[in-house]
């Protein structure tokens, strides 16, 4: 697991790779993904949306494997 040093050394090169304005345009989008996410999430509670049917099928029995003997003929 990584020590508090290696997580600030990590952040200082992402800010030297991408740059304060970058990182800063990147969260805002991330927030918007977010905000659109729910909103989606909330118009679709909402909606009459008909639920899927339910496919039900006969249930199987458990059968034990038959124990197979070795007998030479």
């Amino acid at each position: 697991m990584p020590s508090w040093q290696h997580l600030l050394i990590l952040g200082l090169v992402v800010i030297v790779l991408f740059g304060k304005g970058r990182i800063s345009e990147m969260m805002g989008d991330f927030g918007k993904g977010i905000k659109s996410f729910k909103k989606g999430l909330a118009e679709e509670d909402g909606a009459d949306v008909k639920p899927a049917q339910r496919i039900e099928g006969q249930a199987t029995p458990l059968v034990e494997p038959e124990k197979q003997t070795d007998k030479t003929v």
